[in-house]
């Protein structure tokens, strides 16, 4: 592998390299040789490393390193910069800019699979890893100036001088001193995801009888279709689904509906909030008649108004109606295909895959998730000891999961669903608006917590059939458990393009999850603005723009503050937008552009009036 040292003193860190196997060495200080070789032990160092066969190079400017090699020789595998510093008394300031302009040049001169390494003495970096850790103004943001360059914070550690045989740290403030690097940090930088390109996307799927295709909502370009529950995946949703379903199948006799679930769902269904649903538009001349589409979709019921329940579009200059939208749950194809017979007595059914629900930005709001759905039908009165061997099944197979990755013994709960009064999570939230909810399944390592509700369990009787039948459904939420078990903060890590993300997950097993991507630099923007007079402000549709424009960059938006104008009655609003990335380097000049387009379409899309 091809080594590049920067900012070499006496060239002593270098030496120390140059005689490991399968390693060439490319030593560079920005001084002349002569003024090098005037340090204490330079001149030996430089001797060692000739002699090993490895390059010396003097007077290099770390801020334009493509200059000094030929393009064949720019590919190195790691890069090392020992305690940069513009030299002198320069303040933290200029060195942020001396590292902005290093990591754009490195950026040239790097194989895309290598690391840069930068060791700063304690507190210069601005991490929680530093200890103490200065105030963010007083650091040199290291983490935020690598990430305008693509760069990502894979690991740091300390950086220990003496197990480098012969190493000597000389250079304070420009001069042939040593200087203090006790509590020192490495830092390893590795290039981020590149940035998505978000091109519209077609998706085609059945109605009824029909082949049909719609343009899917931009927010879910880079989410449609991944397959990670196929069999070939291994993404740790599909492993829990599968685990799970091997644990039950010790208990029920189990069936999975394996057939292709609809995409779309028509009309609306009861109770739903109209905002919280991915509304679509069928390419022109492909939407089939009502009479068609119901024998493939489940029951709905329509809309008997106009308004903002319809689509822009015109035909023939009358709007049309918001027939159709992305399924926000399995729920209703289940009890379509009960209406079928096709559900028998006492044998588990499984029905699993991607859906889809508009909502407010949290860490563990999401707008598609993956839900296994369960429906057992059983006889009246052993539909509570039939609850029970479900939950028990399901615990033991949490519980086995949790104590495989983490070693520790996880809180499951089933909690009664008047126990949790408002401290529902979104998912919990949306399911409630489905139906009545008998249980909540709760996974933590504290009992109950609103923000661990991962499934739910309804009852219901079976009008269909018998009247001696009762239906029993548990929705599981398979992204939540997957966070849960594995230890991800975040649920957009879950699709993250980064192939460094599954690595971490061999097929079939499952393990805590090693972010390759530490303490993300984040951007705060407020914005404020007058709401149009007599309207409710949609603060979910406020939310979708905000995914959309950033590409999921932004990680919290908070109201700030609510004011009504005297006399006139205006409202106006401002909240607090967070921008930040869990997978990929995000700078400051991005996420300020990303504000600017917020700001533009919230005008656009919401009327809104700027303040």
């Amino acid at each position: 592998r091809r080594v590049l040292l920067l900012g070499e003193g006496n060239f002593s860190f270098a030496a120390a390299l140059c005689g490991a196997p399968g390693t060439h060495v490319v030593a560079t200080c920005y001084e002349s040789e002569e003024e090098a070789a005037g340090r204490g032990g330079a001149a030996r160092s430089i001797r060692r490393l000739r002699d090993s066969g490895a390059e010396v190079v003097f007077s290099v400017d770390c801020t334009r390193l493509k200059e000094y090699f030929l393009p064949g020789e720019r590919e190195f595998d790691r890069v090392y910069f020992n305690f940069p510093h513009c030299g002198r008394k320069a303040g933290v300031v200029k060195n942020r800019e001396l590292l902005a302009c290093f990591f754009h040049s490195c950026a040239e001169v790097l194989a895309e699979q290598g690391e840069v390494h930068v060791a700063l003495c304690n507190g210069q970096g601005g991490t929680p890893a530093d200890r103490p850790r200065r105030e963010w103004h007083n650091s040199w943001q290291i983490v935020a100036v690598a990430a305008g360059a693509g760069f990502v914070l894979s690991d740091v550690h300390p950086f220990r001088a003496e197990t480098v045989r012969g190493y000597k740290c000389t250079g304070y403030r420009s001069q042939d001193k040593s200087f203090c690097v006790e509590g020192a940090l490495n830092h390893i930088f590795i290039r981020g995801t590149p940035p998505l390109c978000l091109t519209p996307v077609s998706c085609k799927t059945q109605l009824g009888s029909h082949n049909v295709s719609f343009q899917v909502p931009q927010v879910l370009v880079d989410k449609i279709n991944r397959g990670f529950l196929e069999l070939n995946s291994s993404h740790p949703v599909r492993t829990i689904k599968e685990k799970l379903s091997a644990g039950l199948s010790q208990a029920f006799p189990l069936q999975n509906i394996s057939s292709c679930l609809p995409l779309l769902h028509q009309g609306h269904l009861r109770g739903v909030c109209h905002s919280n649903l991915f509304w679509i538009t069928l390419s022109p001349g492909e939407a089939p008649s009502t009479e068609e589409t119901s024998q493939g979709l489940p029951d709905a019921v329509w809309f008997s108004h106009f308004g903002q329940d319809t689509d822009r579009n015109v035909q023939g200059g009358c709007p049309i109606p918001k027939q159709f939208y992305l399924r926000p749950s399995l729920l209703p194809h289940a009890q379509k295909i009960m209406k079928k017979g096709a559900f028998s007595p006492g044998t588990l059914h499984v029905l699993s895959g991607a859906v889809f629900r508009r909502c407010r930005i949290t860490p563990h709001s999401m707008p598609v998730f993956h839900e296994m759905l369960i429906v057992l039908t059983v006889r009246r009165g052993t539909e509570d000891s039939c609850v029970q061997m479900l939950v028990d099944n399901i615990k033991t197979t949490t519980s086995s999961l949790h104590q495989g990755t983490s070693g520790v013994k996880p809180s499951i709960n089933l909690r009664e669903a008047t126990s949790f009064g408002t401290e529902l999570n979104d998912f919990a939230a949306f399911e409630c608006q489905l139906g009545e909810i008998q249980h909540f399944l709760c996974v933590g390592t504290d009992p109950g917590p609103s923000g661990s509700c991962v499934g739910v369990i309804r009852t219901a009787p079976d009008e269909l059939k018998s009247s001696e039948l009762v239906v029993v459904s548990a929705s599981l939420n398979l992204d939540l458990l997957a966070m849960l078990l594995c230890g991800i903060s975040d649920w957009r890590m879950l699709w993250t393009s980064d192939r460094r993300f599954l690595q971490q997950f061999p097929e079939g097993e499952l393990r805590l999850f090693k972010s390759f991507s530490l303490y993300p630099p984040s951007y705060v923007h407020d914005v404020s603005f007058w709401v149009p007079d007599g309207e409710e402000f949609d603060e979910v549709a406020f939310h979708t723009l905000a995914r959309r424009v950033s590409g999921e960059m932004v990680v919290s938006i908070q109201l700030r503050d609510s004011f009504q104008q005297p006399g006139t009655g205006r409202r106006s609003l401002c909240y607090r937008v967070t921008f930040q990335s869990c997978d990929r380097a995000l700078g400051c000049r991005e996420a300020a552009e990303m504000q600017l387009r917020f700001r533009e379409e919230i005008q656009q899309q919401l009327g809104v009036t700027l303040r």
